[in-house]
């Protein structure tokens, strides 16, 4: 299945409106692109095939998200769009509603669910962290609407995985959320995020057992994690950060509000009119 991110302008956006989201390195490197079994290659080939005529819109879709204006959302209403089917299958490929995920916010059954695929040196995943997503939890997660589902796509090299993998392991103590908006609250670098820095994080995040989050950060059930979120963004062709799916809906880079706003309302009235088998 393939999903087409945004280019993000170098260095700067040449324009407020321009679309933000930071570039990946290219896979062809080996670091870029995580190896799968071939096992599991071919184990996940079959489902793909069957999306691919949806996921190809559903690419076109993404593409035309971050290009442009930047204020434009998904058009069309829910019920008449086309691309719906296209939506309902990403999404079902992709979200994962499970109980007790520390990397969720929400309720289990909401109507929309909103997937991220975001880095922790990334400036415009920290643009949303610290602008839109506080907005959406007021608006929509705590009023039941929609469930966020956090993906670690780290594509910044080893301090990008190590804080991916930190994240996680907060995760494990139940402060994944503090520890994120901590790490987002300014953008961090390199050094920044050497352990001990977020050994420090993780304390004003609220993490009482440094010494078992350090222990879990090192450990493989953390680096399986992250390998995991990371390889589901590159079978979606996943480039840049943040990329998002709204109910299955498309949205590269940080996006104004109202992008989200109306995918959301797309999404939640699609889910309404499946429900009452309209």
């Amino acid at each position: 299945m393939s999903v087409k991110s945004s280019k993000s302008p170098k260095p700067a956006p040449k324009s407020p409106q321009a679309a933000k989201g930071a570039k990946a390195p290219k896979p062809s490197k080996a670091k870029a692109a995580p190896s799968v079994p071939l096992s599991r290659r071919i184990a996940a080939l079959g489902a793909i095939l069957a999306l691919v005529a949806a996921v190809v819109a559903v690419g076109m879709a993404i593409g035309r998200s971050g290009s442009g204006s930047g204020k434009r959302g998904p058009s069309g209403s829910s019920s008449a769009d086309p691309m719906q089917g296209a939506y309902e299958r990403a999404e079902q490929a992709t979200s994962r509603r499970q109980d007790g995920d520390p990397l969720a916010l929400g309720r289990k059954d909401a109507p929309v669910v909103l997937v991220e695929y975001a880095d922790y040196q990334c400036s415009y995943c920290g643009k949303f962290t610290r602008d839109s997503q506080p907005e959406l939890v007021r608006k929509y997660v705590d009023e039941g609407v929609l469930r966020i589902e956090f993906r670690n796509f780290p594509i910044f090299g080893k301090d990008s995985e190590r804080a991916a993998r930190a994240s996680w392991a907060a995760g494990q103590q139940g402060k994944f959320w503090q520890f994120h908006d901590e790490v987002y609250a300014k953008l961090r670098k390199g050094d920044a995020l050497a352990e001990d820095k977020l050994a420090d994080l993780a304390g004003k995040a609220g993490v009482t057992d440094i010494d078992r989050f350090r222990s879990d950060l090192n450990g493989p059930a953390s680096e399986e994690a992250v390998k995991k979120d990371q390889e589901e963004g590159y079978r979606l062709g996943v480039t840049s950060t943040p990329s998002f799916l709204v109910g299955g809906r498309p949205i590269a880079g940080a996006q104004p509000m109202a992008a989200f706003d109306d995918a959301i309302a797309q999404a939640r009235d699609a889910a309404a009119a499946k429900k009452s088998g309209k």
